[in-house]
């Protein structure tokens, strides 16, 4: 296998907008997976990367050659070798890994809510992606069926969020470009908005049911629009001295008070 060395090279041309361009993912229902991790998590979701691309150290890493082994023999995925300079422009990462996945982004057909629905996320205007990777990866560990991002959120399949999330897409529907409103409406349970206003604190509050937790944009917090639709509003108690937690911190302590509750 000869390294690509030419940035004239169309494959290279596509992954370098694909990497930057939030509008081209979505336009072309494209995205880039980092790393030996993240690729092992989505092939054992029984999905298959439409290519794979190595860089030429890369390829001599162990972990990173059995990979492509198993890849290529399995389901006779193409893998391109990269110069490492070119592999380096390519990559979302300073410190490059080595090996990328060209992947399909997963198409969600509706964004209405049925009754099968009893864990779900709903959020606000989630800048960072980040913050947006980490609620995923908390919202899949704890066993969230749908999570629901309104227009304004951070893109749920870039590169960085992706990272963040550790795999987390893969066992969760996300619904991007969801009306937040008329899935609160529609939600069957209780839509429960955590606010520092609230005066119910989150650990008085029965989650036990069908549950779905609404979180805000990390400066602004929710909307006026979106509160008229929860059924309730809870905060998270904060003895020690600070105003606020961060978005990724507050959604791990909901997720997992629901499942402390199923459990205890």
């Amino acid at each position: 296998m000869y390294p690509i060395t030419s940035r004239e090279h169309a494959l290279f041309k596509q992954l370098v907008k694909l990497e930057k361009s939030s509008r081209l993912r979505r336009l072309k229902g494209l995205t880039l997976l980092d790393g030996v991790h993240l690729i092992q998590v989505y092939h054992a979701r029984e999905q298959i990367p439409l290519k794979l691309i190595v860089s030429e150290s890369g390829y001599d890493h162990a972990e990173i050659k059995h990979l492509i082994r198993e890849l290529s023999r399995q389901a006779g995925i193409d893998t391109i070798m990269f110069s490492d300079a070119l592999f380096k422009q390519v990559s979302p990462v300073r410190t490059p890994t080595g090996i990328l996945a060209l992947i399909a982004i997963p198409t969600c057909e509706s964004n209405a809510i049925d009754d099968s629905q009893v864990f779900c996320a709903l959020l606000e205007a989630i800048q960072d992606p980040g913050n947006l990777g980490s609620m995923l990866r908390s919202a899949a560990a704890a066993g969230v069926n749908d999570v629901y991002l309104s227009n304004d959120c951070a893109d749920a399949w870039s590169p960085k969020t992706l990272r963040a999330a550790m795999g987390g897409h893969f066992s969760l529907t996300i619904h991007e470009q969801s009306n937040l409103v008329q899935v609160a409406q529609q939600f069957h349970g209780k839509v429960i908005a955590t606010t520092l206003q609230a005066t119910q604190h989150l650990y008085q509050t029965d989650l036990k049911g069908p549950v779905a937790f609404l979180f805000g944009n990390e400066g602004a917090g929710l909307s006026q629009e979106i509160l008229r639709a929860v059924s309730e509003r809870v905060t998270i108690p904060m003895p020690g001295n600070t105003e606020s937690l961060n978005a990724a911190a507050a959604a791990a302590i909901c997720f997992f008070e629901k499942v402390r509750q199923q459990y205890y």
